[in-house]
């Protein structure tokens, strides 16, 4: 896992990190998309409201609410020579290698004019163009690395934590539910110190109600969908977000579904 600089107030301008993310009219994942950031896509930010972040879009001024999570700074200068030296990818679809780890991208994403190349002070490297395909359920997860969230998203371009987990056990034969509350009433209840990889943790809210899923690898660590699709540290009180230095989910249950 690689620490990345987390946007903040002090910042004016920044890039989007991730494949696409949804442009909102308020500042909330229930509100309605107005248009979308792609990977690449230079922005200038306006104020924040906690999480969310409203924009405005270089390439077409569009402006909006995102989720600040799907955003990396820019000083002036670093702005300037990307908006310079970008061009816009034709492929339809490329695994790109980020500091992050890797990364789906699709066509019209902004990248550099060789396959190695830089924004601001982050290193990228374009890889061959092809989809995923993978066997292993831990590896079919990892494929929707730095997927941006999107609520009620199901697919590489936009995914929620409860569709995140449908679709990758698709992959495998189980046919779960759309939401995580009801997944949660599935498969063989596992104590945390027994957890293995392809488990599925649920976490609560306060008043005990299931609001997030996501999927155990070994360590043991979680992958889910908070922001983007990411890996975390799984701790028995909950999931723990290194870059923020906080606990950010709950721990309520833990089901096995595969042996």
């Amino acid at each position: 896992m690689n620490k990345i600089k987390l946007i903040t107030s002090k910042h004016r301008y920044g890039f989007c990190l991730v494949a696409v993310s949804p442009i909102r009219i308020t500042p909330s994942d229930k509100s309605e998309i107005v248009s979308q950031l792609i990977f690449g896509e230079p922005i200038e930010i306006k104020n924040f409201e906690n999480q969310w972040v409203k924009i405005q879009s270089y390439l077409d001024g569009y402006e909006g609410y995102i989720d600040g999570k799907h955003i990396l700074p820019l000083t002036p200068k670093e702005l300037k020579k990307w908006i310079e030296n970008k061009i816009y990818m034709t492929a339809p679809l490329a695994f790109l290698k980020t500091p992050w780890g890797k990364q789906l991208i699709s066509k019209g994403s902004l990248i550099g004019e060789m396959e190695q190349f830089k924004i601001g002070d982050f290193d990228f490297e374009l890889q061959a163009s092809h989809l995923p395909t993978s066997t292993n359920l831990w590896e079919s997860a990892l494929d929707y690395l730095n997927t941006s969230y999107l609520w009620g998203g199901k697919s590489m371009f936009g995914i929620d934590c409860s569709g995140f987990s449908q679709a990758v056990f698709r992959f495998h034969g189980i046919n779960l539910p759309r939401d995580s509350k009801e997944q949660v009433l599935l498969g063989e209840l596992i104590d945390f110190k027994d957890c293995q990889s392809g488990d599925l943790a649920y976490f609560s809210n306060v008043e005990g109600k299931i609001i997030h899923v996501g999927i155990i690898g070994e360590n043991p660590e979680i992958i889910h969908a908070s922001g983007r699709v990411r890996i975390d540290e799984l701790k028995e009180e909950g999931i723990w977000n290194e870059d923020m230095k906080l606990l950010t989910h709950k721990l309520n249950v833990i089901k096995r579904l595969i042996n």
